[in-house]
């Protein structure tokens, strides 16, 4: 929903999420290098911009991308009809991951020091395809109901086996491929497919059905590239002098051009990303399904705002962030310190996973769902944690020039083992995790460190040691945020309705024996005699307008109350509320009355006096009732006993 109160609690939390990249900018740049940056007041501005930007970028999400996505889910799972569901899916996944700026990038560079032999276009165009088979594959998985750890470990045997025949070049880029494909515009809209079609079909459930999908577009990716790497090293001659990366020198600092013309063409850009995935949405909601969208107004402003705020958030991090990233790597690897580099990938990695906006986007969703048991901040730090462990060793193994698949096996094996030891709920949660840390932060400060580092360091080859950081990020994460999952069932976390329900037994449970121990003492009417009995007692309050008083008095004497107490009230409606400071002082003009009844005659009462005084139509008014216990000086007469 648009408002102000919604937009500033999300950029208070934007720029709580940058803070830690600030700070481990600010310490490394000045404790470690000893130097001031040429362009910080660049830097702090463009930071500057990167949180509002965020702010924006998740406004536009809650309102405009969420609830059409899940919207159509939902339509789509009622109309039943498999072959359209399947088509949208194709459609979303290849659609978004062809215009994707992190895999234009990685595209790019994989053509340049290849030798000729992969092309850029073909490459993204196998990845695309590879990502829309995977959205395909989770929405059949969602539809029949299959358990999605059967999935990704028939999905990492294959990669492992792919390994096992594809050239060495190929491995770490395709590994990396699958870390860049979920963008910041196609993880949420992707989540709302998913959780939206759990959501809807019967026997499905949102948190153990509904994420997957993101886990899927990021394990397919490795598997296709690594053929398509099997047939280009196979067959394709090297026709080009490989391109090396070129290194920056420390003094680098390449300012953002700020003209209007390259605003315009920013804006353009993001543009063109989201639109396709609007003109595909719109098609299928108008044509196939045949139904207006609801509050379109909404979700097109919502659309514009995720258009604006992404572009912001690109400007930000392009004015001096990007470009002082990469001028510390060299700086730190031409400091002879390896130790300095994994704390510098270590923090980096943390910094820039806490403040990547689809995971932000994500852990909301999770926490929404997950009726609050799963924290949404505290998700975020586990992922951080494992993006910061994951570029770590992906940078040992840069430095100590060890071979990229027996890390990532061993990972795998990992996370297989605990797959069958973490709650069924976290692991869905946890294998998107891996891919919703590597996209529009991550992906270029990630890149330019593994390629900066193979290309500084003696004996290595930017195509084969370069890349592989990505991996690395994708993969940890799924690790530690199953280890949160198997934390918080250790310690018992539980949701919001498990929390109200335990409370509710506890306390029906503790009214039960109090009313099994307390006595009530009464008299009886006509009688000197008082009596205890092991009576369950209620008071019953109607509160009305002072002129319905005796209505409501003969109502409730008509179904069995025999005394009252009248109290004097003042109430105040919905309207009233909006602004009640000039009504506080006002005259009494309501009733309170009270009466304890046996509570075998607490509905019979209240059924009375609600369709005397037409409570629940157009009268005013309210009655209500709770137990009471300890009853004492009570009077009845012998036939209410």
């Amino acid at each position: 929903m648009l408002s102000i109160i919604s937009f500033l609690k999300l950029l208070k939390e934007s720029f709580r999420d940058l803070l830690p990249i600030i700070l481990v900018i600010i310490f490394f740049q000045l404790a470690i290098i000893q130097s001031v940056p040429a362009n910080w007041l660049t830097t702090t501005i463009g930071l500057a911009i990167v949180g509002v930007g965020l702010a924006v970028f998740l406004l536009g999400l809650e309102v405009g991308i969420f609830p059409v996505g899940e919207g159509l889910a939902s339509d789509f799972a009622h109309k039943e009809s498999t072959g359209w569901i399947v088509l949208f899916a194709f459609m979303i996944g290849f659609g978004t991951t062809v215009a994707e700026p992190a895999l234009l990038v990685i595209a790019d560079k994989a053509a340049g020091i290849s030798a000729g032999r992969i092309d850029s276009f073909v490459l993204r165009m196998v990845v695309a395809f590879s990502v829309g088979f995977a959205i395909v594959l989770g929405v059949w998985r969602i539809i029949k109901g299959h358990p999605i750890h059967y999935y990704i470990i028939t999905g990492y045997i294959l990669v492992v086996a792919a390994t096992a025949f594809a050239p060495k070049e190929i491995v770490g880029l395709a590994y990396d491929l699958g870390g860049v494909t979920t963008s910041t515009v196609t993880v949420p809209l992707v989540a709302a497919l998913g959780i939206g079609l759990a959501s809807t079909i019967k026997g499905r459930n949102p948190v153990l059905d509904g994420f997957g999908l993101i886990a899927f577009a990021s394990l397919t990716p490795m598997i296709f590239v690594q053929f398509y790497g099997i047939y280009v090293y196979q067959f394709v001659e090297a026709s080009q002098v490989i391109i090396p990366v070129a290194a920056h020198s420390a003094e680098t600092a390449v300012a953002f051009d700020f003209s209007l013309l390259t605003i315009l063409k920013g804006l353009l850009s993001v543009t063109m990303d989201v639109v396709p995935i609007l003109a595909v949405i719109l098609f299928f909601q108008y044509v196939i399904i045949k139904k207006p969208i609801h509050n379109l107004k909404e979700v097109l402003i919502g659309f514009g705002l995720v258009i604006l705020g992404l572009d912001a958030f690109i400007i930000g991090l392009e004015m001096g962030l990007f470009s002082l990233g990469e001028t510390m790597a060299l700086q730190l690897t031409q400091s002879g310190s390896t130790f300095i580099i994994y704390s510098f990938a270590f923090a980096i990695g943390f910094s820039t996973t806490m403040a990547e906006p689809s995971l932000t986007a994500i852990a909301k969703k999770a926490k929404e769902i997950s009726d609050g048991k799963v924290n949404d901040f505290v998700l975020r730090l586990f992922v951080a944690l494992g993006v910061a462990i994951g570029i770590s060793l992906g940078a040992f193994r840069i430095v100590d020039g060890g071979e990229i698949v027996y890390y990532i096996m061993v990972g795998y094996m990992f996370v297989i083992a605990l797959t069958f030891i973490a709650p069924k709920y976290i692991i869905p949660i946890a294998y998107d995790s891996g891919g919703v840390t590597t996209s529009t932060v991550t992906v270029p400060l990630v890149a330019a460190l593994g390629l900066g580092l193979a290309t500084n360091i003696p004996g290595r080859d930017p195509l084969i040691d370069g890349f592989g950081l990505i991996a690395f990020a994708s993969l940890f994460p799924m690790l530690t945020v199953m280890l949160y999952g198997v934390i918080t069932d250790k310690i018992g976390v539980k949701g919001e309705h498990e929390l109200e329900k335990i409370h509710m037994d506890g306390l029906r449970n503790a009214i039960e024996a109090a009313n099994d121990m307390a006595l009530s003492t009464v008299k009886i009417h006509g009688t000197e005699k008082n009596h205890s009995y092991k009576m369950p007692f209620s008071a019953v309050h109607i509160i009305v307008p002072s002129e319905r008083k005796n209505e409501a008095l003969s109502a409730a004497k008509e179904a069995g109350a025999h005394g009252v107490t009248i109290m004097s009230a003042h109430g105040m409606g919905l309207d009233e509320m909006e602004n009640f400071y000039n009504r506080l002082e006002s005259d009494f003009t309501d009733v309170n009355l009270m009466m304890i009844v046996p509570t075998k005659e607490v509905s019979h009462i209240i059924q009375s006096v609600m369709h005397k005084l037409d409570i629940i139509g157009d009268g005013d008014g309210i009655t209500f009732s709770y137990p009471i216990l300890n009853v004492k000086g009570l009077t009845l007469k012998s036939s209410d006993l």
